[in-house]
């Protein structure tokens, strides 16, 4: 209570002496609440195409800083790679193939409903069990069939960002024809959007644009880079991988010593990944939020120390009355710390703010308090307390009652 009245009794000094404090705990705090955030929503993200899935490609897939290159000269996966995996690995219950289209100019990438065009759309085939191993639902019409890709059929599936932009005031799309590639493409299903979008609010297959992979081969048989998105067997996810690897290393001739020349990754791999990330980036956080702290140390010493002179003949006077050297550095101890620990619960209410803001401002942008940041912010707020009340405190212990009393 005593701490409490002396704060009071100086109150915008005290705000500016814990003001580091407070800018040091809120930016901790903030930073957690966002990373902590996206990374839930990167986990229902790519938890919703499949937890059980293996995603093979021959480069390196994830967050790149670049690649060097010997990676860059390995040569694509291979539809026999494909048949290999689903006819040897017992682990494996379905491999779906995907080829980006290789279309140079805008006029190639262009998707034409009379007048409308549209060329923003993420052009790729891919095979009939596409939809069906990456857990994709259809909201109007249907998903390519066998049929339709061993006829290389010229029909399309769309995302509903595409089918928004070109046929915007028709209520149904299925059964419309476009123009792409010089053909005309019957328009035979359109996407459900995903419930989940990892930080746009956006999902890629919005603006997908699938035809089936045959009929992509022999548009573009350039087009060479394949995807393999594998779905393993219920729990088998692990043996999946090892059947993947080993079938990959015989197919593409890799030697005993020699390391992978294709990457495989799934959903624990790209977490971790994302993991490492937010790591570095909550590392950055603590080094800015320590200055804030160490400056509101250093302020809340010099504060103590100036309260220690201000209050040098109360010291004398408990001194004289009985205080011993312990009672007065609880004292200074407990106004240090309670001072510091008021910062903190600025810190986090400026936090909390904060992150409800930028939710407010960026829907997308998902925010999640976390508690054990909120507890550890306002455990360092009293340990700086006390740490740089100590000198203040020892100080005041230390005065003689007789001079204290005599100090003017």
């Amino acid at each position: 209570m005593m701490a409490l009245d002396n704060v009071r009794a100086h109150k915008f000094r005290s705000f500016l002496t814990v003001l580091g404090i407070v800018v040091g705990v809120a930016t901790v705090i903030a930073v957690a609440s966002i990373l902590t955030g996206l990374r839930s929503n990167l986990i229902r993200y790519v938890e919703d195409f499949g937890v059980n899935n293996i995603y093979a490609f021959h480069l390196s897939t994830g967050i790149q800083m670049g690649r060097d290159r010997s990676e860059r000269s390995r040569k694509p996966l291979t539809d026999e790679d494909a048949e290999a995996i689903s006819a040897q690995a017992p682990a494996v219950e379905a491999v779906s193939k995907q080829v980006w289209m290789w279309l140079s100019s805008r006029e190639e990438r262009t998707i034409a409903y009379g007048n409308t065009k549209y060329a923003q759309g993420q052009i790729s085939g891919v095979s009939a069990n596409y939809a069906d191993v990456t857990n994709m639902g259809i909201s109007e019409g249907r998903f390519f069939n066998e049929i339709d890709d061993q006829h290389r059929r010229e029909v399309m599936v769309i995302g509903p960002q595409v089918a928004e932009a070109l046929f915007p005031n028709q209520s149904r799309v299925v059964g419309s024809q476009v123009t792409f590639y010089g053909k005309i493409f019957e328009i035979v299903g359109v996407l459900e959007k995903r419930k989940v979008a990892f930080f746009t609010g956006e999902s890629e297959e919005d603006n997908a644009v699938f035809i089936p992979y045959r009929t992509g081969r022999k548009m573009s048989p350039r087009s060479e880079w394949i995807m393999f998105n594998i779905r393993s067997k219920s729990g088998m996810i692990h043996q999946a991988l090892d059947h993947v690897e080993d079938i990959l290393r015989r197919q593409r001739e890799v030697k005993y010593s020699e390391p992978n020349n294709f990457d495989l990754n799934t959903v624990d791999k790209l977490i971790k990944q994302f993991d490492s990330i937010f790591a570095m980036v909550g590392l950055i956080a603590i080094a800015i939020s320590g200055i804030g702290l160490l400056v509101g140390g250093i302020g809340v010493m010099n504060i103590m120390l100036v309260s220690v002179t201000e209050r040098t003949q109360e010291i004398g006077v408990r001194k004289a009355i009985g205080a011993r050297a312990k009672d007065i550095v609880r004292q200074f101890l407990f106004e240090a710390m309670t001072l510091t620990f008021l910062g903190g619960i600025l810190g986090v209410a400026l936090a909390v703010g904060a992150s409800y803001l930028i939710m407010l401002i960026f829907p997308s942008l998902p925010a999640s308090i976390p508690m054990w940041a909120v507890t550890t912010g306002l455990t360092v707020s009293v340990a700086i307390g006390l740490v740089f009340g100590v000198w203040p405190a020892r100080k005041a212990a230390r005065l003689d009652p007789i001079e204290a009393l005599r100090y003017e």
